[in-house]
């Protein structure tokens, strides 16, 4: 069976010079990077656990995860379905909720895309491929909720 691999680096920089001496002592900043990457993404907590609202958290990029995934096998999709796609933007939600133990965990994703297609006829078959794109997204396929599709077909 194959495998894939991947690493990427995350480096701390809250430290504001006393470390982790408390829990309001340490910024929850970082950065993550990988080899041969064009960009650094900078991060942070959610505001709510003193974090930086400017930099994106945990949750921000799970849920774009989600979303990017399913967007690239919905083209993969569609350019196999001879379906030409001319413009994609989703504008997902997530929702997390805390747990008994007091951590929390995601138990529910929607993704909310709306997509540019050159033909009519191919607009059933473009809302269907969703589906498909979920069973195929790797991300998708990780995770122990079900991700909702609400799409939305735009004729160019």
């Amino acid at each position: 069976m194959k495998k894939h691999h991947y690493k990427i680096k995350t480096v701390w920089t809250g430290n504001e010079g006393s470390g982790t001496k408390s829990y309001k002592t340490y910024k929850r900043n970082h950065i993550i990077s990988g080899a041969e990457k064009y960009a650094k993404i900078y991060g942070s907590s959610d505001p709510s656990f003193l974090g930086d609202k400017t930099k994106y958290n945990p949750e921000d990029l799970f849920l774009s995860s989600i979303s990017s995934c399913h967007m690239l096998w919905f083209l993969h999709l569609c350019s196999s379905n001879n379906i030409i796609v001319t413009s994609y933007i989703d504008n997902a939600s997530g929702i997390m909720e805390e747990t008994s133990n007091g951590s929390e965990k995601f138990t529910s994703v929607t993704l909310n895309p709306v997509i540019t297609i050159t033909n009519v006829t191919h607009k059933e078959k473009a809302l269907g491929l969703h589906e498909k794109a979920n069973e195929m997204c790797f991300i998708a396929n990780s995770c122990n909720f079900k991700i909702n599709h609400l799409p939305k077909v735009i004729i160019e």
